[in-house]
């Protein structure tokens, strides 16, 4: 084998995997799973964690072409993410020069959700912020169709962004050229969801089986809570196969949201970052600051990191990337978990303190470290 990453807890919820074993690798893929492997180079893994590489379903990373965008290769040293799913940065005007001078070049695997507006998200800055789906005349339905249906390879679903911020006083309006698209293309939607209007249970009502809500634990207004309880809305779309995806970013997570959810019985299905060049310094930072603040509210290790592996693997209709499996790719991610005190902070600047908290240790892709 090439390389092994020995003695580490391997934690591969797609395979039922939760204990202390090696993995190798060869040829770029997973070769083995189990004890006393050896390989060309060796990994000590004791002490750490071993994943299927972390998947960040949520992320902008189209650096230089938008404002919002950070550079793939740092943020994914960073957090150890072997697959960075762009969310919609860019759009049909504009998707060709996202795959040709970023996607491509890039060691890291990206995948993307098409805006539904020509030129992506295009007005998101520190000093100008214009919401892309305030003007109907920048949806491009048949443009949109036809960069997907070019790009098969990178492009996995359908961006739509809604709210008071990201559609202004259009409403639904919007989305209905992202699900026209999303039905002539058979992909999914990805549905951001800001402050009102439209309303979280209208933006629920609409969605479909495989259809993604991100920012699904935001804060009031347009809180997945009323009253205390999980909306109506909401548990019927989860009912059809709906996927609740955090999506933190700069204002998409509270922690009052997120406790009354988890007390309600509805935890997330995907924990990403929603990483761009406003919150990457903060509030959100990466992926794995967002998969400790769900440990400090009660989640399980195995269940985070199935929230950042088998879920959004799902979600992405690659299941062959959620698993550490003799042929899977050779993506793993090598994360340690610290004992340390560690102030974690929402979107509406409310700190509270883990006593733990995960780390990024390493990562290997197509079966070599990555460094």
């Amino acid at each position: 084998m090439d390389l092994v990453l020995a003695g580490g807890r391997v934690i591969d919820p797609a395979s039922g995997v939760d204990a202390v074993l090696d993995v190798g690798f060869a040829e770029g893929r997973v070769a083995a799973v189990g004890e006393g492997l050896s390989g060309a180079e060796t990994i000590d893994c004791s002490g750490a964690i071993v994943t299927p590489g972390l998947i960040d379903l949520h992320t902008h990373v189209y650096w230089g072409g938008t404002s919002l965008g950070v550079d793939p290769v740092d943020y994914a040293r960073q957090s150890a993410v072997a697959t960075l799913v762009d969310t919609g940065s860019a759009g049909p005007g504009n998707y060709a020069g996202f795959e040709a001078h970023v996607i491509r070049p890039c060691p890291v695997r990206i995948l993307a959700y098409l805006h539904v507006s020509f030129a992506g998200i295009w007005g998101f800055g520190r000093e100008v912020h214009v919401g892309e789906s305030q003007d109907i005349r920048l949806m491009a339905p048949r443009e949109a169709a036809e960069v997907a249906r070019a790009h098969p390879e990178t492009v996995i679903g359908i961006k739509i962004r809604l709210g008071r911020h990201a559609s202004g006083d259009q409403g639904m309006a919007p989305f209905h050229f992202a699900r026209d698209v999303a039905e002539e293309t058979g992909l999914p939607i990805m549905a951001h969801i800001d402050e009102p209007p439209p309303s979280y249970s209208e933006i629920c009502a609409a969605l479909r089986p495989g259809d993604v809500l991100t920012h699904c634990f935001r804060p009031f207004p347009n809180s997945p809570l009323v009253e205390g309880r999980v909306r109506e809305a909401v548990l019927e779309a989860r009912a059809r196969g709906v996927i609740f995806d955090i999506g933190h970013g700069m204002g998409s997570f509270g922690w009052k949201t997120a406790r009354g959810m988890l007390a309600a019985g509805f935890p997330p299905d995907v924990i990403s970052s929603d990483v761009h060049a406003l919150c990457i310094n903060g509030p959100a930072f990466d992926l794995v600051t967002t998969m400790t603040k769900f440990l400090h509210l009660g989640m399980d290790l195995p269940e985070v990191v199935r929230a950042a592996t088998e879920a959004p693997a799902k979600a992405l209709r690659r299941p062959d990337l959620s698993r550490l499996s003799p042929g899977a790719p050779g993506d793993a991610s090598i994360l340690r978990l610290e004992e340390a005190p560690t102030p974690l902070t929402d979107v509406v600047g409310v700190t509270e303190t883990a006593d733990r908290r995960l780390v990024a240790d390493g990562l290997v892709l197509d079966g070599k470290r990555f460094s």
